[in-house]
């Protein structure tokens, strides 16, 4: 039936009103969503919902996007990184038409709202960086959902077995989650990253991981995984990025892994019990640039083909039992010097011997750190490290290296950590270390060194470490090192070095940690030590320091170990000693302290305190078990007895004897200003009890007994200041 012209017009008519009855419901609903979420925000510090107000159309307000094919529909709402601290409300839950929900690194916390698994547009769902608490909710409505971000929050349960099946990135890094993979996830076909690390994760990974075949990033270290190597990974020869570090994953890495996986570009098998050699077939993954195996039970000899990876950036190779013992062991090093772009290299910690070949100096220019520590390397420091100029860590601690250190080290200006300690290396520390202006931390603690510290070393205005105790250093502790601005750690223990500690330790605010115990320094520990307020640890023990002990070190009140002993300290423990809250042990033992030891404080625990060997200390808490102090009386009490016993008493006996006589005497006048001045009210005392026992009468007379008692307590009185 044709329609007239009318009727045409009169259906035009009710789609328009529809269209904008439709309009008007979603401009309402999609408001008032969104200003009941931003009535649950607590606090706006940046101020990114100033806008959301009635003034302005929802659609302009900050963060919020509405559709070009549905105006007045929000599609997107994004409030990234805008310190937002609230809780996520359910009323987003209503806005049907959100494809875009980004709400990461905020302070949300509460609950995921069950309703945003009503948004079936919701493609992107990014919560991520936040304090987000309880289950996942269920998503499997979301089906159009391709990304779902809900990494470094506290969520707990399990990863939900029912998740959207279209989604290409799932991260769930970072939380409290617990159970197994689901093996459902293998059915999630379009998958490209999966990362559940850093959670309490345990089993391995499915079999049925391997029809992930899209799947490139796989990322669970950190988790209570174990088994033997999961064999599924080995079909994803799409990966490129595999991390399974810091798991119970156990037995022999597949040899073929660099053949199966050759778009693989960092693989992380740290901290895991992987044992057997290092598969060579990894140097057939030409796009590798990081590999990290270290922490493991690898055996054997480092594969000769690592040179084949030019692109290799990142070599982790510590912790193993890996060998080179002879010549040919060591080829991997000259393999090395065609990875043009490797930075980081480390071999510490492993079962290698002998001298370091020269071709170390071939290795990249863009190297950055080495480190060689923890082996059984000899001979003289590597001359081929000379070449490594841009080096900013060479860490070769715990070797067999024996020779001097060379001068040629101080012209490696980009070197901020220069970490050489148990060795056996001689001579002097080379004046050229002071034109390392980048040096952080130069640690040459347990060698053979001698001379004296350079003075020049407090040009080092960036150092935080100075750490070169057990050698055989001499000298004065050089002034300059304590103005450095950032100086934090200072150890120079067991060496021989003499003279007084300098004032201008004082300057060394930032100090937490100095020790300088077993060497022959003398004089008094300067009170300036008092100003380091930073300071931790204080260990002079084992020198010859005298004096007494500074007050000042009661303002450091952070300090939590004070070792002083074996000095030749005398006087009292300042009382300030027992007002440091932090203090954990404190040993003032062989010394010759005298005096009261305090009660309060550290000093209540006597499993903390050590003052053993201080022959005239007395006192304190009775758990130290020591002497009693003796009561010293003061000047104006000496006074007042002697008052007692040359005018008082005997006054008082002539009164006894022969009142009458004390009546002639009470008549002379410089008798009579000696007693008013000595005390009136107490002689007069005194002798109105010498009256009391002799009165004619007998029987009027008071007894010996209540005698001496009134004579002890006006004694007492008169003492104590009456």
């Amino acid at each position: 039936m044709k329609l007239t012209a009318m009727g045409q017009f009169l259906i035009l008519i009710a789609s328009c009103t529809h269209a904008v009855i439709c309009s008007s419901n979603g401009n309402y609903t999609d408001r008032l969503s969104l200003l009941e979420f931003k009535r649950t925000i607590s606090l706006d510090p940046h101020q990114a919902l100033m806008s959301w107000n009635v003034s302005t159309h929802f659609c302009s307000w900050e963060g919020v996007r509405c559709s070009v094919k549905n105006p007045s529909r929000v599609s997107s709402l994004n409030l990234t990184n805008r310190g937002l601290v609230g809780q996520i409300s359910p009323s987003l839950g209503n806005l049907t038409f959100l494809r875009i929900l980004v709400l990461s690194t905020n302070s949300f916390s509460g609950e995921i709202p069950m309703s945003l698994g009503h948004l079936h547009r919701l493609q992107i769902l990014s919560l991520q960086n936040n304090t987000l608490q309880g289950r996942i909710p269920a998503l499997a409505n979301c089906s159009k959902l391709t990304e779902l971000l809900l990494g470094n929050n506290k969520l707990t349960g399990q990863i939900p077995v029912d998740l959207p099946q279209r989604l290409e990135n799932l991260d769930l890094t970072s939380n409290n989650l617990t159970g197994t993979i689901p093996v459902s996830v293998a059915n999630i076909t379009m998958l490209q990253m999966f990362s559940c690390a850093m959670n309490n994760i345990g089993g391995n990974i499915p079999n049925e991981f391997a029809n992930l075949l899209g799947l490139q990033v796989l990322r669970v270290s950190i988790n209570k995984m174990s088994g033997q190597f999961p064999q599924p990974i080995l079909n994803l020869s799409n990966l490129v990025e595999l991390s399974i570090s810091r798991n119970h994953f156990s037995g022999v890495v597949p040899s073929s892994i660099g053949n199966s996986l050759p778009d693989l570009q960092g693989i992380n098998l740290d901290d895991n019990f992987f044992h057997g050699h290092v598969p060579p077939s990894l140097t057939n993954a030409s796009k590798l640039h990081r590999i990290g195996i270290s922490s493991n039970q690898f055996t054997g000899v480092m594969p000769s083909s690592f040179g084949k990876l030019s692109k290799l950036s990142w070599l982790n190779l510590q912790l193993n039992k890996l060998k080179a013992t002879s010549r040919q062991d060591w080829k991997f090093m000259d393999s090395l010097a065609n990875c043009t772009e490797l930075s980081e290299f480390s071999v510490a910690n492993n079962y290698l011997a002998g001298q370091v070949p020269n071709s170390v100096g071939n290795l990249s220019s863009q190297l950055q750190g080495i480190y060689f520590g923890g082996n059984q390397l000899s001979g003289d420091f590597p001359s081929g490290i000379a070449n490594l100029r841009n080096l900013v860590i060479v860490s070769l601690p715990d070797n067999n290296f024996t020779g001097v250190l060379p001068e040629w080290l101080g012209a490696l200006n980009s070197l901020q950590v220069v970490q050489l300690s148990d060795n056996f290396f001689e001579g002097i520390i080379p004046s050229s270390f002071s034109n390392l202006s980048q040096l952080m931390s130069l640690v040459l603690e347990w060698n053979q060194l001698n001379g004296p510290i350079p003075s020049s070393l407090g040009n080092l205005q960036m150092l935080q470490a100075l750490l070169i105790s057990s050698n055989n250093l001499h000298g004065t502790i050089p002034k300059d090192i304590f103005t450095i601005p950032t100086i934090v750690r200072i150890s120079l223990s067991f060496n021989s070095l003499h003279a007084q500690l300098h004032a201008d330790i004082g300057n060394a605010k930032q100090l937490t940690y100095l020790e300088i115990s077993s060497n022959n320094l003398s004089g008094e520990i300067p009170s300036t030590l008092g100003n380091c307020e930073s300071l931790e640890v204080i260990e002079l023990g084992h020198n010859l320091f005298s004096g007494s002990i500074p007050a000042l070190l009661g303002n450091i009140s952070n300090l939590q170990i004070l070792n002083l002993s074996h000095n030749n300290l005398t006087g009292s423990i300042p009382v300030a000693l027992s007002d440091l809250q932090f203090l954990e042990q404190l040993d003032l033992s062989s010394n010759h302290l005298k005096g009261e030891v305090p009660t309060k404080g550290i000093f209540k625990n006597a499993t903390a305190l050590w003052i053993n060997g201080n022959q005239g200390l007395c006192g304190g808490p009775l758990g130290l078990h020591l002497p009693p102090c003796p009561i010293m009386q003061s000047n104006s009490a000496k006074h007042k007895l002697s008052v007692i016993r040359k005018i008082v008493i005997p006054v008082a006996i002539v009164a006894i004897v022969d009142p009458q006589l004390l009546q002639e005497l009470e008549q002379r006048e410089d008798i009579t200003m000696t007693i008013r001045d000595s005390g009136a009210q107490i002689l007069q005392s005194v002798l109105s009890i010498g009256l009391c026992c002799t009165k004619t009468s007998p029987n009027e007379r008071i007894s010996m007994q209540e005698a001496a008692a009134k004579l002890h307590g006006i004694r007492d009185a008169y003492l104590r200041g009456n």
